[in-house]
Protein backbone atom coordinates (compact mmCIF):
# COMPACT_ATOMS: atom_id res chain seq x y z
CA UNK A 1 0.00 0.00 0.00
CA UNK A 2 3.29 2.61 0.57
CA UNK A 3 4.74 1.72 -2.41
CA UNK A 4 1.53 2.39 -4.46
CA UNK A 5 0.92 5.59 -2.84
CA UNK A 6 4.61 6.80 -3.22
CA UNK A 7 4.30 5.70 -7.02
CA UNK A 8 1.01 7.90 -7.31
CA UNK A 9 2.70 10.73 -5.99
CA UNK A 10 5.44 10.67 -8.01
CA UNK A 11 3.44 10.18 -11.14
CA UNK A 12 1.04 13.45 -9.62
CA UNK A 13 4.55 15.74 -9.37
CA UNK A 14 5.27 14.72 -12.90
CA UNK A 15 2.79 15.54 -14.41
CA UNK A 16 1.59 19.31 -15.21
CA UNK A 17 -1.73 20.48 -13.68
CA UNK A 18 -4.79 20.05 -15.77
CA UNK A 19 -6.71 22.63 -14.02
CA UNK A 20 -6.19 26.18 -12.16
CA UNK A 21 -4.29 27.31 -14.74
CA UNK A 22 -4.63 30.41 -16.36
CA UNK A 23 -3.23 30.98 -20.27
CA UNK A 24 -0.01 32.06 -20.52
CA UNK A 25 0.05 35.60 -22.76
CA UNK A 26 1.93 33.00 -24.51
CA UNK A 27 -0.64 30.63 -25.29
CA UNK A 28 -3.08 33.29 -25.69
CA UNK A 29 -0.90 35.02 -28.47
CA UNK A 30 -0.88 31.30 -30.31
CA UNK A 31 -4.63 30.56 -29.74
CA UNK A 32 -5.43 34.10 -31.37
CA UNK A 33 -3.19 33.55 -34.36
CA UNK A 34 -4.54 30.35 -35.22
CA UNK A 35 -8.07 32.12 -35.17
CA UNK A 36 -7.22 35.36 -36.78
CA UNK A 37 -8.63 34.32 -40.06
CA UNK A 38 -12.25 34.78 -40.12
CA UNK A 39 -14.56 32.06 -41.56
CA UNK A 40 -15.78 32.63 -44.72
CA UNK A 41 -19.64 31.84 -43.86
CA UNK A 42 -19.11 34.31 -40.73
CA UNK A 43 -19.82 37.44 -42.42
CA UNK A 44 -23.22 39.18 -42.24
CA UNK A 45 -26.06 39.97 -44.15
CA UNK A 46 -26.10 43.63 -44.91
CA UNK A 47 -29.02 45.91 -43.35
CA UNK A 48 -31.39 47.02 -45.59
CA UNK A 49 -33.84 50.03 -46.07
CA UNK A 50 -31.90 52.54 -44.00
CA UNK A 51 -33.80 56.00 -43.65
CA UNK A 52 -33.10 59.05 -41.83
CA UNK A 53 -36.23 61.23 -40.29
CA UNK A 54 -35.90 65.03 -38.59
CA UNK A 55 -35.99 63.72 -34.65
CA UNK A 56 -39.35 65.28 -33.42
CA UNK A 57 -39.67 67.72 -30.59
CA UNK A 58 -36.35 68.99 -31.06
CA UNK A 59 -34.51 72.24 -31.12
CA UNK A 60 -32.95 70.98 -34.29
CA UNK A 61 -29.87 69.31 -32.99
CA UNK A 62 -30.68 65.85 -33.81
CA UNK A 63 -31.36 63.09 -36.60
CA UNK A 64 -33.18 59.69 -36.13
CA UNK A 65 -31.50 56.62 -37.83
CA UNK A 66 -34.03 53.63 -38.47
CA UNK A 67 -32.98 50.54 -40.78
CA UNK A 68 -34.15 47.00 -41.14
CA UNK A 69 -32.71 43.89 -39.34
CA UNK A 70 -29.99 42.05 -40.99
CA UNK A 71 -31.37 38.60 -42.53
CA UNK A 72 -28.09 37.25 -40.56
CA UNK A 73 -29.02 37.89 -36.81
CA UNK A 74 -31.58 35.14 -36.33
CA UNK A 75 -28.66 33.19 -36.85
CA UNK A 76 -26.37 35.00 -34.33
CA UNK A 77 -23.90 36.04 -36.61
CA UNK A 78 -24.77 40.07 -35.64
CA UNK A 79 -22.68 40.82 -32.35
CA UNK A 80 -23.67 44.84 -32.86
CA UNK A 81 -24.38 47.83 -35.45
CA UNK A 82 -22.36 50.79 -36.20
CA UNK A 83 -23.59 53.76 -37.40
CA UNK A 84 -21.27 56.09 -39.73
CA UNK A 85 -21.77 59.41 -40.40
CA UNK A 86 -20.68 62.09 -43.04
CA UNK A 87 -21.17 65.48 -43.26
CA UNK A 88 -21.88 67.44 -47.12
CA UNK A 89 -18.99 69.69 -48.22
CA UNK A 90 -19.42 71.13 -51.13
CA UNK A 91 -22.19 69.07 -52.68
CA UNK A 92 -20.17 65.94 -51.89
CA UNK A 93 -19.86 63.54 -48.87
CA UNK A 94 -17.30 63.99 -46.96
CA UNK A 95 -15.18 61.62 -44.67
CA UNK A 96 -17.08 58.89 -43.20
CA UNK A 97 -17.00 58.42 -39.04
CA UNK A 98 -17.84 56.16 -36.81
CA UNK A 99 -20.38 57.93 -34.38
CA UNK A 100 -21.86 55.19 -32.34
CA UNK A 101 -23.14 51.80 -31.77
CA UNK A 102 -26.35 49.30 -30.60
CA UNK A 103 -26.34 46.70 -29.50
CA UNK A 104 -28.29 43.70 -31.73
CA UNK A 105 -31.92 43.80 -31.60
CA UNK A 106 -32.09 47.47 -31.88
CA UNK A 107 -32.53 49.39 -35.13
CA UNK A 108 -32.85 53.24 -34.41
CA UNK A 109 -30.28 55.31 -33.17
CA UNK A 110 -30.64 59.26 -32.44
CA UNK A 111 -27.23 61.47 -33.94
CA UNK A 112 -27.76 64.42 -31.46
CA UNK A 113 -24.37 66.21 -32.30
CA UNK A 114 -25.50 67.39 -35.89
CA UNK A 115 -26.23 71.16 -36.49
CA UNK A 116 -29.31 72.76 -38.32
CA UNK A 117 -26.75 74.62 -40.69
CA UNK A 118 -25.54 71.15 -42.00
CA UNK A 119 -26.83 67.90 -44.12
CA UNK A 120 -25.75 64.22 -43.16
CA UNK A 121 -25.37 61.25 -44.93
CA UNK A 122 -25.31 57.74 -43.07
CA UNK A 123 -24.48 54.40 -43.17
CA UNK A 124 -25.04 51.56 -41.10
CA UNK A 125 -22.47 48.37 -40.55
CA UNK A 126 -24.03 45.46 -39.43
CA UNK A 127 -20.76 43.65 -37.24
CA UNK A 128 -19.76 40.16 -36.25
CA UNK A 129 -16.64 39.81 -34.31
CA UNK A 130 -14.92 37.40 -32.35
CA UNK A 131 -12.80 37.79 -28.92
CA UNK A 132 -10.82 35.63 -26.53
CA UNK A 133 -9.65 36.83 -23.19
CA UNK A 134 -10.86 40.18 -24.26
CA UNK A 135 -8.61 40.25 -27.46
CA UNK A 136 -10.34 40.92 -30.91
CA UNK A 137 -9.56 37.86 -33.17
CA UNK A 138 -11.68 38.87 -36.04
CA UNK A 139 -14.18 41.30 -37.28
CA UNK A 140 -16.80 40.99 -40.32
CA UNK A 141 -18.66 44.45 -41.69
CA UNK A 142 -21.17 44.32 -43.71
CA UNK A 143 -21.87 47.82 -44.98
CA UNK A 144 -25.48 49.04 -45.93
CA UNK A 145 -26.40 51.43 -48.85
CA UNK A 146 -26.04 55.12 -48.18
CA UNK A 147 -28.79 57.40 -46.84
CA UNK A 148 -29.19 60.81 -47.22
CA UNK A 149 -28.48 63.39 -47.39
CA UNK A 150 -30.64 65.21 -44.53
CA UNK A 151 -30.81 68.32 -43.12
CA UNK A 152 -32.00 68.91 -39.29
CA UNK A 153 -35.13 71.27 -38.67
CA UNK A 154 -35.60 72.85 -35.40
CA UNK A 155 -39.95 72.52 -34.34
CA UNK A 156 -41.69 75.63 -33.17
CA UNK A 157 -43.37 73.35 -30.17
CA UNK A 158 -41.81 70.53 -28.26
CA UNK A 159 -45.48 68.54 -28.61
CA UNK A 160 -44.46 66.63 -24.90
CA UNK A 161 -44.45 69.25 -23.64
CA UNK A 162 -48.25 70.17 -24.39
CA UNK A 163 -49.44 69.30 -20.66
CA UNK A 164 -47.37 71.67 -19.26
CA UNK A 165 -49.02 74.26 -21.91
CA UNK A 166 -52.24 73.71 -21.01
CA UNK A 167 -51.82 73.50 -17.34
CA UNK A 168 -49.82 77.19 -17.24
CA UNK A 169 -53.03 78.08 -19.38
CA UNK A 170 -55.40 77.44 -16.58
CA UNK A 171 -53.36 78.33 -13.70
CA UNK A 172 -53.08 81.83 -15.67
CA UNK A 173 -56.43 81.45 -16.49
CA UNK A 174 -57.89 81.51 -12.67
CA UNK A 175 -55.69 83.69 -11.86
CA UNK A 176 -56.78 86.79 -14.10
CA UNK A 177 -60.39 85.51 -13.40
CA UNK A 178 -59.78 86.05 -9.10
CA UNK A 179 -58.10 89.12 -9.81
CA UNK A 180 -60.78 90.25 -11.45
CA UNK A 181 -63.57 89.25 -8.99
CA UNK A 182 -61.23 90.87 -6.27
CA UNK A 183 -61.07 94.35 -7.78
CA UNK A 184 -64.94 94.30 -8.57
CA UNK A 185 -65.23 93.73 -4.80
CA UNK A 186 -66.11 90.39 -4.77
CA UNK A 187 -65.11 88.56 -1.18
CA UNK A 188 -62.71 85.83 -2.00
CA UNK A 189 -62.30 82.93 0.85
CA UNK A 190 -58.91 82.63 1.96
CA UNK A 191 -58.36 79.65 4.23
CA UNK A 192 -57.20 81.18 7.85
CA UNK A 193 -53.87 80.86 8.98
CA UNK A 194 -53.50 80.41 12.93
CA UNK A 195 -50.10 82.96 12.67
CA UNK A 196 -51.25 85.56 10.71
CA UNK A 197 -54.53 85.63 12.78
CA UNK A 198 -52.72 86.26 15.95
CA UNK A 199 -50.28 89.24 14.75
CA UNK A 200 -53.18 91.81 16.15
CA UNK A 201 -53.38 89.39 19.34
CA UNK A 202 -49.55 89.69 19.59
CA UNK A 203 -48.91 93.14 18.96
CA UNK A 204 -51.99 93.93 21.52
CA UNK A 205 -50.41 91.90 23.88
CA UNK A 206 -47.25 93.79 24.06
CA UNK A 207 -49.12 97.07 24.08
CA UNK A 208 -50.74 95.84 27.32
CA UNK A 209 -48.01 94.97 28.87
CA UNK A 210 -45.94 98.09 27.90
CA UNK A 211 -43.22 95.80 26.70
CA UNK A 212 -41.43 96.01 23.20
CA UNK A 213 -41.65 94.13 20.22
CA UNK A 214 -38.71 92.31 18.36
CA UNK A 215 -39.16 91.33 14.92
CA UNK A 216 -36.26 89.07 13.49
CA UNK A 217 -35.98 89.01 9.47
CA UNK A 218 -33.66 86.60 9.13
CA UNK A 219 -30.12 86.07 8.90
CA UNK A 220 -29.29 85.82 5.61
CA UNK A 221 -29.43 89.15 2.56
CA UNK A 222 -31.77 90.78 0.40
CA UNK A 223 -31.28 88.06 -2.39
CA UNK A 224 -33.04 85.11 -0.43
CA UNK A 225 -36.99 85.02 -1.42
CA UNK A 226 -38.01 84.29 2.27
CA UNK A 227 -36.43 87.59 4.15
CA UNK A 228 -38.33 89.34 1.14
CA UNK A 229 -41.37 87.98 2.54
CA UNK A 230 -40.30 88.67 6.16
CA UNK A 231 -39.92 92.17 5.35
CA UNK A 232 -43.47 92.43 4.01
CA UNK A 233 -44.61 91.52 6.82
CA UNK A 234 -42.88 93.89 9.05
CA UNK A 235 -44.70 96.61 7.16
CA UNK A 236 -47.83 95.18 8.48
CA UNK A 237 -46.55 94.99 11.99
CA UNK A 238 -44.55 97.69 12.27
CA UNK A 239 -48.14 99.72 11.06
CA UNK A 240 -49.88 98.25 14.24
CA UNK A 241 -47.12 99.07 16.02
CA UNK A 242 -47.22 102.64 15.53
CA UNK A 243 -51.02 102.63 15.59
CA UNK A 244 -51.14 101.23 19.21
CA UNK A 245 -47.69 103.23 19.94
CA UNK A 246 -45.62 100.11 20.73
CA UNK A 247 -42.20 99.74 20.60
CA UNK A 248 -40.87 97.84 17.42
CA UNK A 249 -37.02 96.63 17.54
CA UNK A 250 -35.96 95.34 14.63
CA UNK A 251 -32.63 93.74 14.58
CA UNK A 252 -30.81 92.82 11.86
CA UNK A 253 -27.63 90.97 10.43
CA UNK A 254 -27.07 92.52 6.63
CA UNK A 255 -27.11 96.08 5.69
CA UNK A 256 -28.60 95.65 2.50
CA UNK A 257 -31.65 93.82 4.58
CA UNK A 258 -31.19 97.15 7.36
CA UNK A 259 -31.68 99.80 4.81
CA UNK A 260 -34.92 97.87 3.33
CA UNK A 261 -36.67 97.41 6.16
CA UNK A 262 -36.16 100.81 7.52
CA UNK A 263 -37.62 102.19 4.74
CA UNK A 264 -40.75 100.01 5.27
CA UNK A 265 -40.89 100.31 8.69
CA UNK A 266 -40.79 104.34 8.07
CA UNK A 267 -43.66 104.03 5.35
CA UNK A 268 -45.50 101.66 7.70
CA UNK A 269 -45.88 104.78 10.54
CA UNK A 270 -46.30 107.25 7.95
CA UNK A 271 -49.05 105.23 6.67
CA UNK A 272 -50.47 104.97 10.10
CA UNK A 273 -50.68 108.53 10.39
CA UNK A 274 -47.70 108.56 12.97
CA UNK A 275 -44.75 109.80 10.97
CA UNK A 276 -43.00 111.45 14.13
CA UNK A 277 -43.15 108.23 16.20
CA UNK A 278 -40.54 106.58 13.61
CA UNK A 279 -36.63 106.30 15.20
CA UNK A 280 -34.21 105.13 12.61
CA UNK A 281 -32.74 103.22 14.94
CA UNK A 282 -36.04 100.54 15.39
CA UNK A 283 -33.98 98.92 13.29
CA UNK A 284 -30.12 98.45 13.80
CA UNK A 285 -27.72 96.30 12.10
CA UNK A 286 -25.76 94.14 14.60
CA UNK A 287 -23.85 91.70 13.05
CA UNK A 288 -22.99 89.42 9.53
CA UNK A 289 -21.63 86.69 11.76
CA UNK A 290 -24.65 83.65 11.98
CA UNK A 291 -24.20 83.22 15.63
CA UNK A 292 -22.72 86.48 16.72
CA UNK A 293 -26.18 87.63 15.32
CA UNK A 294 -27.77 85.20 17.35
CA UNK A 295 -25.86 85.60 20.85
CA UNK A 296 -26.64 89.73 20.37
CA UNK A 297 -30.23 88.92 20.29
CA UNK A 298 -30.37 86.53 23.07
CA UNK A 299 -28.68 89.10 24.91
CA UNK A 300 -31.19 91.64 24.31
CA UNK A 301 -33.90 89.45 24.83
CA UNK A 302 -33.38 88.20 28.27
CA UNK A 303 -31.95 91.93 29.34
CA UNK A 304 -34.94 94.17 27.63
CA UNK A 305 -37.95 90.72 27.88
CA UNK A 306 -40.02 91.84 25.30
CA UNK A 307 -43.60 90.79 25.18
CA UNK A 308 -43.53 89.61 21.51
CA UNK A 309 -40.92 87.80 18.94
CA UNK A 310 -41.79 87.76 15.22
CA UNK A 311 -38.88 85.50 13.41
CA UNK A 312 -40.42 85.58 9.79
CA UNK A 313 -37.44 84.40 6.97
CA UNK A 314 -34.64 82.02 6.07
CA UNK A 315 -32.92 80.96 9.24
CA UNK A 316 -30.86 78.26 9.21
CA UNK A 317 -29.07 76.72 13.19
CA UNK A 318 -29.82 79.54 14.89
CA UNK A 319 -33.42 79.16 14.70
CA UNK A 320 -33.77 76.91 18.34
CA UNK A 321 -31.33 79.26 19.76
CA UNK A 322 -33.47 82.22 19.26
CA UNK A 323 -36.63 80.20 19.80
CA UNK A 324 -35.50 78.89 23.13
CA UNK A 325 -34.26 81.91 23.98
CA UNK A 326 -37.45 83.72 23.37
CA UNK A 327 -39.85 81.10 25.26
CA UNK A 328 -37.57 81.31 28.19
CA UNK A 329 -38.70 85.12 28.82
CA UNK A 330 -42.24 84.07 28.03
CA UNK A 331 -42.68 86.22 25.00
CA UNK A 332 -45.71 85.22 22.50
CA UNK A 333 -43.57 84.21 19.73
CA UNK A 334 -44.88 84.02 15.91
CA UNK A 335 -42.01 82.55 13.34
CA UNK A 336 -42.21 81.35 9.86
CA UNK A 337 -39.70 79.81 7.71
CA UNK A 338 -39.49 78.12 4.38
CA UNK A 339 -36.51 75.81 5.47
CA UNK A 340 -37.85 72.60 6.23
CA UNK A 341 -35.01 71.56 8.25
CA UNK A 342 -35.95 74.52 10.76
CA UNK A 343 -39.93 73.91 11.10
CA UNK A 344 -39.21 71.56 13.91
CA UNK A 345 -37.71 73.85 16.10
CA UNK A 346 -39.80 76.64 15.91
CA UNK A 347 -42.95 74.57 15.93
CA UNK A 348 -41.79 72.76 19.40
CA UNK A 349 -40.85 76.27 20.81
CA UNK A 350 -43.20 79.32 19.25
CA UNK A 351 -46.71 79.80 19.84
CA UNK A 352 -47.75 79.65 16.03
CA UNK A 353 -45.64 78.66 13.12
CA UNK A 354 -45.93 80.05 9.00
CA UNK A 355 -45.42 76.37 7.41
CA UNK A 356 -43.14 77.23 3.94
CA UNK A 357 -45.71 78.93 1.79
CA UNK A 358 -47.97 80.20 4.26
CA UNK A 359 -45.14 82.91 4.63
CA UNK A 360 -44.98 83.65 1.06
CA UNK A 361 -49.08 83.70 1.02
CA UNK A 362 -48.82 86.20 4.19
CA UNK A 363 -48.26 89.34 2.24
CA UNK A 364 -52.22 88.88 0.06
CA UNK A 365 -53.21 87.92 3.43
CA UNK A 366 -52.23 90.91 5.49
CA UNK A 367 -53.33 93.31 2.71
CA UNK A 368 -56.33 92.24 0.73
CA UNK A 369 -54.63 94.09 -2.08
CA UNK A 370 -57.06 92.62 -5.04
CA UNK A 371 -53.93 91.48 -7.49
CA UNK A 372 -52.02 89.32 -4.59
CA UNK A 373 -55.82 87.90 -3.33
CA UNK A 374 -56.47 87.06 -6.75
CA UNK A 375 -53.22 85.15 -7.33
CA UNK A 376 -53.19 83.45 -4.11
CA UNK A 377 -56.79 82.15 -5.02
CA UNK A 378 -56.07 81.24 -8.65
CA UNK A 379 -53.00 79.35 -7.46
CA UNK A 380 -54.67 77.33 -4.24
CA UNK A 381 -57.58 76.57 -7.54
CA UNK A 382 -54.53 75.36 -9.43
CA UNK A 383 -52.99 73.49 -6.67
CA UNK A 384 -56.74 71.64 -6.38
CA UNK A 385 -56.95 70.91 -9.74
CA UNK A 386 -53.51 69.01 -9.37
CA UNK A 387 -54.49 67.04 -6.19
CA UNK A 388 -57.68 65.96 -8.34
CA UNK A 389 -55.53 64.71 -11.19
CA UNK A 390 -53.05 62.81 -8.92
CA UNK A 391 -55.96 60.84 -7.41
CA UNK A 392 -57.91 60.39 -10.87
CA UNK A 393 -54.07 58.61 -12.36
CA UNK A 394 -54.21 56.78 -9.72
CA UNK A 395 -57.54 55.40 -9.15
CA UNK A 396 -56.66 54.87 -13.48
CA UNK A 397 -53.72 52.82 -13.03
CA UNK A 398 -54.47 51.20 -10.28
CA UNK A 399 -57.17 49.32 -12.21
CA UNK A 400 -55.45 49.48 -15.57
CA UNK A 401 -58.44 52.20 -17.15
CA UNK A 402 -56.22 53.95 -18.86
CA UNK A 403 -52.21 54.83 -18.84
CA UNK A 404 -52.34 57.94 -17.10
CA UNK A 405 -48.89 58.31 -16.49
CA UNK A 406 -48.01 58.83 -20.13
CA UNK A 407 -49.07 62.37 -20.22
CA UNK A 408 -46.32 63.29 -17.77
CA UNK A 409 -43.49 61.39 -18.71
CA UNK A 410 -40.02 62.52 -17.73
CA UNK A 411 -38.71 64.29 -20.55
CA UNK A 412 -34.67 64.17 -21.02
Amino acid sequence: MVVFIALTYGCLAATPSLWAQEPSPTSVAQITAQLAEPPADETPVAVLNVRITDTPNDDGHALDIRWDASASEAEGRVDHYEIWRAAVIDGQAGEYANIGEVTSGTYIYTDGNVSEDGSYYYKVFAVNDSTFEGTEIWTLRSESAVAGPLTPVAQWFDMQRINVFVGVLLLCGFIIYYITQARAGKELFIRKIAGLEAVDEAVGRATEMGRKIYFIPGSQDMDQVQTIAGITILGRVAEMAAMYETRLDVPVSRSLVMVTAREVVKEAYAKSGRPDSFQEDQVHYLTDDQFGYAAAIDGMVVREKPATIFMMGLFYAESLILAETGNSVGAIQIAGTGEPSQLPFFVAACDYTLIGEELFAASAYLSKEPRQLGSLKGQDIGKGLILVAILIGILLETFGIWDFSKLFKVIE
